[in-house]
């Protein structure tokens, strides 16, 4: 890849900034100024890379998969209405970076969240026929026994939906703390179906997302990984 592509790809600015930058001695790869902007180098050599000698955040090329343990009152949207974006929370150079929240959680629900650029990964792992599970830890609103674990196996039909979904596991851990497992992605699926069993949501966490879970990550904080394989 020429250099000036692969500073176009890490979203530092458009063709003419990043050759402007490049030929004005302001890019460092790997603690050595880069001036040619047609010398081929390979992304992966990459470790550190330097705009006028401050080192920004270096993304996998061709394909990045993040990790972020979303805080409460984030947006996950590129046009919020109401809180902030959670593409917010990345660097400002990575904001230039087409990228797509894989699924939604609502502003006031927190956990795991993943971000890719990979749009065939982005439909594979949230395609109902791979049935990745998403485990949630709900919090609700009025204490209940072991009646709504059934009732969500078993299946509950969701307002103006035509057939009945079932929760792939429920597990009652507290009167009021519901450990919660589904395999689709449904608009307000969890608070939809606790409703439907005859309660409330609280609160909201995503425990994991198929094994990943937010791996000590503290809300807003994020990483690479490596890919799901559903």
């Amino acid at each position: 890849m020429q250099l000036l592509k692969y500073i176009q790809s890490q979203g530092v600015g458009s063709r003419k900034q990043c050759q402007w930058l490049i030929e004005n001695d302001c890019i460092a790869l790997n603690g050595e100024i880069s001036n040619n902007s047609k010398a081929d180098i390979n992304p992966d050599d990459i470790y550190k890379l330097e705009i006028d000698g401050e080192e920004i955040v270096t993304v996998p090329m061709p394909f990045f998969y993040i990790l972020l343990n979303k805080p409460a009152n984030y947006e996950t949207s590129h046009k919020p209405q109401q809180y902030p974006s959670v593409f917010s929370l990345f660097p400002n150079h990575m904001r230039n970076i087409d990228m797509q929240a894989v699924g939604r959680l609502d502003a006031d629900t927190t956990g795991v969240l993943l971000i890719t650029n990979d749009g065939q990964f982005n439909h594979r792992v949230t395609s109902p026929k791979h049935k990745v599970a998403k485990l949630y830890r709900v919090t609700l609103k009025h204490p209940a026994d072991e009646e709504i674990c059934m009732t969500l196996k078993k299946g509950v039909l969701l307002h103006d939906d035509q057939e009945t979904v079932c929760a792939a596991d429920a597990v009652l851990e507290t009167p009021t703390t519901l450990m919660l497992t589904i395999t689709e992605g449904k608009y307000h699926q969890v608070k939809r179906m606790v409703a439907a069993a005859g309660n409330r949501v609280s609160h909201l966490h995503r425990e994991k997302f198929g094994e990943l879970d937010t791996q000590s990550l503290l809300p807003g904080q994020w990483k690479f990984i490596s890919p799901l394989n559903p």
